[in-house]
């Protein structure tokens, strides 16, 4: 069992399809948890936690891990966020112009 606040797992319980795992992920920024359900079909573990790990790749949740491992300065938030902009913007236009044939 994980002891970290933000990531936690509810004992297992018997399901008809087999044992259901409730996972809470923490918005750490806002403080509100939102539930993830990962069914474990067969005692297939890995592919549960594959489907969890994916879950919380969708989520931004190792990213947002990352980022937090040390101190952003505000002036290093801000271009780091007007880059991520940018590209963003790169890439929708480069998506339209693919649509388009140009």
């Amino acid at each position: 069992m994980l002891k970290n606040p933000d990531f936690e797992v509810s004992p297992p319980s018997q399901a008809i399809t087999g044992v259901l795992e409730t996972a809470t992920l923490m918005n750490i920024a806002t403080g509100v948890s939102k539930p993830v359900h990962v069914t474990v079909r067969d005692n297939n573990v890995d592919q549960a936690l594959k489907a969890l790990k994916k879950k919380m790749q969708r989520e931004g949740v190792f990213r947002e891990m990352k980022l937090r491992r040390s101190y952003e300065k505000p002036s290093e938030r801000r271009a780091r966020e007007k880059a991520e902009a940018v590209r963003r913007a790169r890439k929708l236009e480069r998506k339209r112009l693919e649509r388009e044939g140009f």
